[in-house]
């Protein structure tokens, strides 16, 4: 692995020599071979960030879907049905 040699110098009576490498080459280095994979919410769950996220929206929606259509079945129910005389509501 090469890295970059910077001397930067305080003033004219001391130099310090620094490796410059850049943040992702460090983070890759230090996390090895789990570089690059998505972490998980807890250790020992094989569910990740992303499918934790996927799974709120995907319930959110259906939440709003069931409300709206309990909605529109009281709707129904109460109004509409008799409206049209199919039943009446006792």
């Amino acid at each position: 692995m090469k890295f970059k040699t910077t001397v930067v110098t305080a003033s004219k009576f001391c130099n310090f020599e620094l490796l410059i490498m850049g943040e992702a080459k460090r983070r890759k280095t230090a996390m090895g071979e789990k570089y690059g994979q998505e972490t998980r919410i807890l250790p020992w769950v094989p569910i990740t960030k992303s499918q934790s996220e996927k799974f709120v929206q995907w319930t959110t929606k259906g939440a709003w879907i069931g409300i709206v259509l309990t909605v529109i079945g009281w709707i129904t129910i109460r109004f509409i049905g008799p409206a049209f005389g199919w039943w009446q509501v006792v």
